[in-house]
């Protein structure tokens, strides 16, 4: 199992839910989040003052997978996410050891 971790522009976010939902991913975990990268932020003018907005509004998206289905999630939203431009986000792949659903007491991939 693995654990695909997307950074977005929160304005894609319900377009690549969509994608990913009909390529059969089955449940998802979202948070808002601020951060940079390469793009340091930019600078803002309002009401006549400048000011650098070092911290850009994304989307995080967290999917837990099977193994075999890593690579079309991870191809799903490098496709509905891209925009073209600086600071369209990045995507994480990392192992998982284990996964339990508390209600039932289902462990590995059963609990997915």
């Amino acid at each position: 199992m693995k654990k695909v971790e997307a950074v977005i522009r929160h304005f894609k976010l319900e377009e690549v839910k969509d994608a990913l939902t009909e390529i059969g991913v089955q449940g998802m975990t979202v948070s808002e989040v601020r951060g940079f990268g390469r793009q340091k932020g930019h600078k803002e003018q309002y009401r006549g003052a400048e000011y650098t907005v070092d911290f850009l509004p994304k989307a995080k998206m967290e999917v837990i997978v099977p193994d075999d289905q890593v690579k079309a999630v991870v191809d799903t939203i490098l496709e509905s996410a891209r925009t073209g431009q600086i600071g369209d986000g990045k995507i994480f792949v990392l192992p998982i050891e284990d996964i339990i659903r508390i209600r039932t007491g289902e462990a590995g991939d059963t609990a997915l």
